[in-house]
């Protein structure tokens, strides 16, 4: 049984990753859960705050080295800010370390990178495993289909999301960049307006959809002479990044050490 902390405990995510970990009580134990201390509900127990109808014996808190202490796992979704402090007091406490936070800059991604030298760290800026096997298709589709197919790329979500483009996005730019052999801040082409003249070849357009309370989508268009071909994955609900952000809690638990992807959950 992994004793399970989350940071952002009462956000999107924050909040469906701890119901779904309350419902597994043979593979989880909540033992923190961490939100901004102005938060009205700091003080209140978990179980009321997540309108589970029950105590689970937790306290909302802000987050602590000493809150941490006594967590194999903690989980972040939060913000960059809030992930470099769960970096730091994770490597305090010793404590495996799962982020889905996106928007991180180069600075925050080589804090983590270090981290993980000292504790388990997965970082992935998308938990879904389907999502992830998305990023598989990307690159093979990219190897296979050459010269003739442009590349496109189209994300969705909810009015409310901070960064643009989505760390998914991104990541499928990355594979595809990699794979090709290209520049990736060269090749980028993030939307077009005005007189863009002809599309380059070593070009990947990657476009921005933000409205309503769309939870996620990805699209990733090969077209070439006469075809296009689609890859899309749908997230449905919050609930296909929450059972993936707990698989990789159990994978990391198993770590003593060492940086990994949802890559490596799926290899497994």
């Amino acid at each position: 049984m992994i004793k399970l902390a989350m940071n952002g405990a009462l956000g999107r995510m924050g909040t469906r990753i701890l119901h779904l970990a309350a419902n597994q009580p043979q593979d989880f134990k909540i033992v923190g859960a961490f939100e901004q201390v102005k938060s009205p509900f700091v003080g209140k127990d978990l179980g009321v705050a997540l309108g589970l109808g029950r105590s689970l014996n937790v306290k909302v808190q802000g987050l602590s080295a000493a809150a941490l202490k006594g967590a194999d796992v903690l989980i972040d979704f939060s913000s960059p800010e809030g992930t470099a402090e769960c970096v730091r007091l994770a490597l305090k406490a010793k404590a495996g370390l799962v982020i889905g936070t996106t928007g991180i800059d180069a600075a925050g991604a080589a804090q983590i990178r270090a981290a993980s030298n000292t504790i388990p760290v997965l970082f992935s800026p998308n938990m879904s495993l389907g999502a992830n096997f998305l990023f598989e298709i990307a690159a093979i589709a990219a190897s296979k289909l050459k010269a003739g197919y442009d590349i496109e790329i189209i994300e969705a979500h909810h009015r409310l999301k901070k960064d643009a483009p989505s760390g998914t996005a991104k990541k499928i730019a990355d594979v595809i960049a990699k794979e090709k052999g290209w520049d990736l801040d060269k090749a980028a082409r993030y939307g077009r307006k005005g007189v863009t003249g002809e599309r380059s070849k070593n070009e990947i357009g990657i476009h921005v959809i933000r409205a309503g309370d769309i939870v996620g989508e990805h699209t990733v268009l090969f077209s070439g002479p006469g075809e296009t071909l689609e890859f899309k994955h749908v997230a449905l609900s919050r609930d296909a990044f929450a059972k993936g952000a707990l698989v990789a809690a159990l994978f990391l638990n198993q770590k003593k050490k060492g940086f990994y992807s949802m890559a490596d959950v799926l290899a497994k």
